[in-house]
């Protein structure tokens, strides 16, 4: 039975197991935050160094310095790991976990549906 502070739910759903879900909800909301505030900042961050990649481009025209040369190595280190880090969000196994086990299910008994229709057919 239900007590008077908690009204029934009204498609027989436990409410444990609504709160799991909105916890859940909670939780993927709060992640899908925090990358995208982590690729706003990789972006400003890529943008900062490709600036200052074309003024040690510049600088080293000017001068043949091994200082420049290893900043401009440096940056270029930087913005790979940048790009790295940017790609990685965008493509996660979380994120193709679902589509991924929702073909191999489907997929699996697409094929089993084909060898019975064949041996029907036999």
């Amino acid at each position: 039975m239900h007590s008077p502070q908690q009204p029934p739910q009204p498609d027989g759903q436990p409410e444990d197991e609504f709160e799991r879900s909105l916890a859940d909800v909670e939780r993927s909301l709060i992640a899908l935050k925090q990358r995208y505030a982590q690729v706003q900042q990789d972006q400003q961050r890529q943008a900062e160094l490709q600036q200052r990649l074309k003024q040690v481009k510049q600088q080293l025209h000017k001068n043949q310095s091994s200082q420049f040369q290893a900043e401009l190595n440096q940056i270029k280190q930087q913005l790979e790991v940048i790009e790295v880090n940017l790609e990685s969000q965008l493509f996660s196994w979380g994120s193709l976990k679902e589509p991924f086990w929702q073909a191999v299910r489907f997929g699996g008994l697409g094929v089993v549906v084909g060898w019975i229709l064949k041996s029907c057919a036999n």
